[in-house]
């Protein structure tokens, strides 16, 4: 992680040669549409745009009939999956958001989350993805019948980043690392992985690598890990940190395919845009979640490439771009047997190899679609 610069070819080679064995010449992503199901959340990370206060301008909290909107247009774009993102845990500390719940009927964002799922499930082909925070045992349990794969990022094993510095109670790294492992136990496809530029250190980064890497060890569950750089935006209280630079995003996402080598690792190409066919380089097998409706709430100053420019960038540099579902196809046969509710759908989106099944390619898609925005 600390090679100079003359150093790095041998470290990208050594990553491309992995994933070469591995993994091949495919690489995936997923066709989705962003549900930022409610952007009031309890913790106040240094990082973050997409939260807000209930009296904030933009906070929202998304009703039923705007989740069917969006996913019913995102499934004419050929879209399978439904992700939905979300504040941890509003109605801890917001009476607004427990009037918001109780106005729609529910007990606390989880039931709505629960529920909301469920609707996608039954009004359309999408298949649910939920990062919705921590979660207990049970709300796992709960959770997999209607969202196959679900995701929280580790982000970080050091519990003293200033980034989380200020009313974080859901980021203590012990916490998340334990909703991961409790994953594990039952079996659920699981999406996490690291963010690096947030005050952490580069023995830090290795760290959170080798916690995921022992935990999928032990369980057999993580299906992707994401190396996430952060971007600094106005209005954040790290909005005058600097954001790592593209030599310390390749270093990073090299070293992780080194520490999980037949793992799936991903790195989002908005974030690294227009140079981001060098992640490539870097070992990676995914692209992530891509949209060709909704923008990225997390980083809304940062939109996708077009998904026609992703495969014709992929291809120049000796890929094949392929579609995958939230659940990545090694896992689907487990995905099936535990979640019943989203099996049908599974079913029916995968093709032989259980990549996805899309009749809408990717150069039939317009070049601009005004993107649903709820914020």
């Amino acid at each position: 992680m600390t090679l100079a610069d003359s150093d790095l070819p041998a470290l990208l080679s050594a990553a491309q040669q992995l994933r070469a064995k591995h993994k091949g010449t495919i690489i995936s992503y997923s066709r989705k549409v962003f549900l930022p199901l409610t952007n009031l959340c309890r913790d106040y990370c240094g990082y973050c745009i997409f939260r807000r206060d209930p009296d904030e301008p933009g906070a929202h909290t998304m009703t039923p009939e705007e989740v069917l909107r969006v996913v019913k247009k995102g499934e004419q774009l050929g879209c399978t999956e439904a992700l939905f993102s979300l504040g941890d845990k509003p109605e801890a500390i917001f009476p607004e958001m427990q009037q918001t719940l109780r106005r729609l009927g529910y007990k606390s964002t989880l039931h709505y989350l629960e529920a909301m799922c469920d609707l996608v499930l039954r009004e359309t082909k999408l298949i649910p993805h939920a990062n919705p925070g921590m979660m207990s045992l049970e709300w796992l349990r709960r959770l997999r019948e209607v969202s196959p794969s679900l995701g929280l990022m580790l982000e970080s094993t050091n519990a003293n980043l200033p980034a989380h510095a200020d009313r974080t109670p859901d980021k203590l790294p012990a916490k998340r690392l334990a909703v991961i492992e409790d994953s594990g136990k039952l079996g659920i496809p699981f999406t996490t992985g690291i963010l690096i530029g947030i005050g952490e250190s580069l023995e830090d980064r290795v760290d959170s690598l080798f916690a995921i890497r022992d935990l999928h060890d032990r369980y057999g569950h993580i299906q992707e890990v994401i190396v996430q750089n952060f971007r600094a935006k106005p209005g954040i209280p790290m909005s005058n940190s600097p954001e790592p630079t593209e030599g310390d995003m390749l270093r990073t996402t090299a070293v992780a395919r080194l520490i999980v080598p037949d793992m799936n690792v991903q790195a989002p190409p908005n974030l690294s845009s227009p140079n981001y066919p060098r992640l490539l380089d870097a070992g990676i097998n995914d692209w992530g979640g891509i949209s060709p409706l909704t923008p990225d709430f997390i980083n809304p100053e940062a939109p996708w490439p077009h998904l026609h420019q992703l495969e014709v960038d992929t291809q120049a540099r000796g890929f094949t771009l392929k579609q995958r579902l939230p659940v990545y196809p090694e896992f689907l046969e487990n995905a099936t047997q535990r979640s019943p509710r989203s099996a049908l759908h599974l079913h029916d989106l995968a093709d032989e190899y259980g990549f996805a099944r899309s009749a809408i390619s990717l150069t039939a898609l317009p070049e601009y679609v005004p993107a649903v925005h709820n914020q």
